[in-house]
This record gives structure tokens, C-alpha cells and sequence, in this order.
């Protein structure tokens, strides 16, 4: 760059000390940033997506909310810091069917599981009377299992405690 170490020069083929850059090395992004009423050139590794053309490289803003970086305008490739990425756009949370990885903050298909069955039937040591209180039980099912190992699935038996029908046994046993 003809304007040597000047930071706003990083990256230029030329440059200008009041625009910037107006040419990029190769393989580098041009992007025009816009401060109030002032406009600079600057080359970039990457930034939003670019747009290559034989005799420029260029920077375009994605469309996507709360996005650092997109494989082109309607489709991020990275999300925000708390945003998680599911089909090329963010959220705040996966969409419901669908499971965070939180090491690479994108949703996966997670675990499906099926509805609830009805409560079992109330008692205490596999016995129906003889105590005032018991246990009751439901399950559900796992209808698809997680695209990965390490997704859990939802829990698929749950207890409750109940009043047994009869406390005391019939013949007194």
C-alpha cells in the first residue's frame, strides 16, 4: 500500500490516507464502512459473505438477525454470541424437535419421544393394598433417537405418589 503502516492501509493494493483502501490483495474482501457523513475502503479476511468477481472482492451485509457471518445474504454460518444456529438463520433457542450443541452453539435434530401413557396402577412393593400410600407410574416412548450420542433425551418414566384404594388387605394379608 503507498500509504505504508498506516492501519487503514492493512490489506490494500492501494490505498488512500483519506479513503482507505482502494484495492485489496488477493483473495481479501473490500468492504466500504460508513461512519456518519465519512466512508473508507478497508480489505478484510471475512466479513458477512462475499461477493468475487475476477477484478474485486466484495463485502455485503448479511440480512440474517444476529448474525457475525453468512455463507451469502440469506444464510448465516455463524451466529451472534447466545444465538444459536438452525437452518442459516439464529435464535436465542433451538425450535421445538430440535437440540442445542452448545460447543458450536447450533440446533440438531434431537430426541423424540412419544406421548404419555396413562398412570399405572397405585402401589407400594408390587402389592395393591395393605399400605395408605403408594406409587403410580407412566412412560412414553422414544419415536426417533438424536441425530448424536451425546444429546439426551427427555426422561421417559416419571412416578408420583398416590393414595392406595384399599389400606387394608383383604383376608387381613
Amino acid at each position: 500500500a503507498s500509504y505504508g503502516q498506516n492501519p487503514i492501509c492493512k490489506g490494500c493494493l492501494s490505498c488512500s490516507k483519506d479513503n482507505g483502501c482502494i484495492r485489496c490483495q488477493h483473495k481479501l474482501f473490500f468492504f466500504l464502512r460508513r461512519e456518519g457523513m465519512r466512508q473508507y475502503g478497508e480489505c478484510l479476511h471475512s466479513w458477512y459473505y462475499g461477493l468475487r468477481t475476477p477484478d474485486m472482492n466484495r463485502c455485503s451485509r448479511c440480512r440474517i438477525e444476529n448474525c457475525d457471518s453468512c455463507f451469502s445474504r440469506d444464510f448465516c454460518t455463524k451466529c451472534k454470541t447466545g444465538f444459536y444456529s438452525h437452518r442459516g438463520r439464529c435464535f436465542r433457542g433451538c425450535p421445538p424437535g430440535f437440540a442445542a450443541l452448545e460447543e458450536v452453539m447450533e440446533c440438531v435434530e434431537g430426541c423424540e419421544v412419544g406421548q404419555w401413557s396413562e398412570w399405572g396402577t397405585c402401589s407400594r412393593n408390587n402389592k395393591t393394598c395393605g399400605f395408605k400410600w403408594g406409587l403410580e407410574t407412566r412412560t412414553r416412548q422414544i419415536v426417533k433417537k438424536p441425530a448424536k450420542d451425546t444429546i439426551p433425551c427427555p426422561t421417559i418414566a416419571e412416578s408420583r405418589r398416590c393414595k392406595m384404594a384399599m389400606r387394608h388387605c383383604p383376608g387381613g394379608k
